[in-house]
C-alpha cells in the first residue's frame, strides 16, 4: 500500500499554513520553495482544501493562503478523503458491486479491516497532533 504524492503534499501545505497560524497569509511560492513542492502542483492541491472550507484566500499584493479554521480543527481523516477520495484498499471494499467476487471473496474481509484501521488512525489526529509531535522529535 502506498500514500499518493497528492495526500503527502497536500498534508505538508497544510502543515507550513499551520506552522504561520494567526499570522500573514503564505504565498503558494513560499511554501514551494519551503517545501520542496513543484508550483503547479500546489496550485492543484489547493483548490479542492479551499473548496472544502479547509484553506482560505486572500488576495491582493500581501495575499496568499490561511487555515480556514485552528489546526486542532483540522482532522486528517478529512483532509484525506478531499484529496484521495474513499480510503479503501481495493474498490470492492467501497463498492461491493465493483467486483463480482466481492460475496465469496475470503481476502475482501481483510483488506477491508485495514482499510478500517488505516481511516481509525486518521481520524484521532489534526493537523495540531502532527505538528506537536514534530516538534518533540525535533
Amino acid at each position: 500500500m502506498r500514500i499518493s504524492t497528492r495526500l503527502r503534499y497536500g498534508l505538508r501545505l497544510l502543515l507550513e499554513l499551520a506552522r504561520h497560524e494567526g499570522g500573514k497569509p503564505v504565498k503558494l511560492k513560499d511554501v514551494s520553495a519551503n517545501q520542496q513542492i513543484p508550483l503547479p502542483y500546489l496550485r492543484q492541491l489547493i483548490i479542492p482544501l479551499e473548496n472544502e472550507g479547509l484553506v482560505k484566500s486572500v488576495r491582493g499584493s500581501r495575499g496568499g493562503y490561511l487555515l480556514a479554521q485552528p489546526p486542532e480543527k483540522i482532522g486528517l481523516l478529512k483532509v484525506a478523503r478531499v484529496l484521495e477520495g474513499p480510503l479503501t484498499l481495493v474498490n470492492c471494499v467501497g463498492e461491493p458491486s465493483a467486483c463480482n467476487r466481492s460475496p465469496s471473496c475470503p481476502t475482501r474481509k481483510l483488506w477491508e479491516e485495514i482499510s478500517e484501521e488505516t481511516r481509525k488512525v486518521l481520524s484521532q489526529k489534526t493537523l495540531k497532533s502532527l505538528l506537536d509531535e514534530g516538534q518533540t522529535q525535533a
